[in-house]
């Protein structure tokens, strides 16, 4: 787990369960229980879980507070052709973000492919989950959004970007999806956290303290650096290209206009924006020219010489696919913290969770 704490394993369908009612019961409306539900198991379910059902107290209290509108009304706007623009109404970002995906695989059935900017939104928790809809729908899907800035520029001293994650799916015929979903910092806040629990240095080159000096103590660590160490700038680039799509382009609030994730104000909504690409394969070639083509890189890229002590090459993907498999046997870790949380606000609602 993400900090080191103990853990409790809890079923895949428990867990899923207590979610929407504690959601419905901080005043969600069905469509936002199921949205950010389905995106928080996404990530606990692969292995992500500094997005997954961790996140569920913090959008508890975002929705309680009146920071997150639990029962939007969520409007698309036309942009003409294969665009369109979604006013999400300060909504959950699972529940604007998987609505803006499926008008984008929509769009991309008519015109080979699908643009939507999202409007008024809040934190979408993993891209991935956005992009991988797309691609069990048979398209290629990609995910951005920017997010409250903590990651500095490449040899800047002040938090700049969020960590601006991008994400891409892709079908994968008679296989799961080949699926990227990655920050563009050089490391996510979540292994800070780990190392500084753990009492391990930090890789060089991935944090600064604040007045923008790197550093491997994760005890001084404020903020991230750019992906790319020496080659920052790649990294910075890649942060202010998701910049543009999720803020710019979308007319929301740059990274370093955010109000912080964690509050202490839940009250006032953090006007975030969001993009979404589908893109459908068979407008450019035949489908079964894309599958082939997808298994020819995909043998390929597995079947590559290994470094020696490297087990496997693997493709984006493999190793959350492997993870969701041994989770769906195991269980699903909790850290201490969430568990107690949860198991608090489940009793009070009659509805018990394992006590590990």
């Amino acid at each position: 787990m993400a900090d080191g704490e103990t853990i409790t394993l809890l079923r895949d369908g428990e867990l899923e369960e207590l979610s929407r009612a504690l959601l419905s019961a901080a005043g969600a409306d069905e469509a936002t229980c199921l949205a950010a539900t389905r995106a928080m198991m996404h990530a606990s379910r692969l292995g992500v879980d500094s997005h997954g059902i961790r996140l569920l107290p913090h959008y508890l209290a975002a929705i309680e507070g009146g920071r997150v509108n639990g029962r939007p009304t969520l409007r698309f706007e036309a942009g003409g052709g294969a665009v369109a623009t979604l006013h999400a109404d300060n909504a959950h970002g699972a529940v604007a973000t998987f609505a803006a995906m499926e008008r984008g695989v929509e769009l991309s059935r008519r015109f080979g492919i699908g643009a939507v900017a999202i409007r008024d939104s809040s934190h979408f928790g993993a891209a991935g989950a956005y992009a991988l809809a797309a691609a069990e729908c048979g398209v290629i899907g990609i995910a951005t959004c920017n997010s409250d800035s903590f990651v500095r520029l490449h040899g800047g001293a002040e938090r700049f970007h969020g960590t601006n994650p991008i994400a891409v799916g892709v079908p994968v015929s008679g296989a799961r999806p080949w699926l990227l979903d990655m920050a563009t910092s050089a490391i996510p806040y979540n292994r800070v956290q780990l190392y500084r629990s753990l009492g391990v240095p930090l890789p060089e080159g991935t944090a600064s303290t604040p007045d923008g000096r790197d550093t491997s103590e994760a005890a001084e660590a404020d903020m991230l650096a750019p992906l790319g160490a020496a080659f920052g700038f790649k990294g910075a680039g890649l942060a202010g290209m998701v910049e543009i799509l999720s803020a710019v382009l979308t007319g929301m609030r740059l990274s370093f206009e955010i109000a912080p994730m964690p509050g202490p104000d839940m009250t006032t909504p953090r006007g975030m924006g969001a993009f979404v690409i589908a893109i459908d394969p068979a407008a450019f070639i035949s489908r079964a020219e894309f599958d082939e083509g997808m298994r020819r890189y995909l043998d390929g890229l597995r079947s590559s010489r290994r470094a020696d002590g490297v087990e496997a090459v693997m493709a984006p993907g493999d190793r959350e696919w492997t993870t969701a498999e041994r989770r769906a046997r195991e269980g699903i870790p909790v850290d201490v913290t969430t568990h107690r949380i949860l198991r608090e606000r489940s009793e009070a609602l009659g509805l018990p969770i394992g006590h590990g």
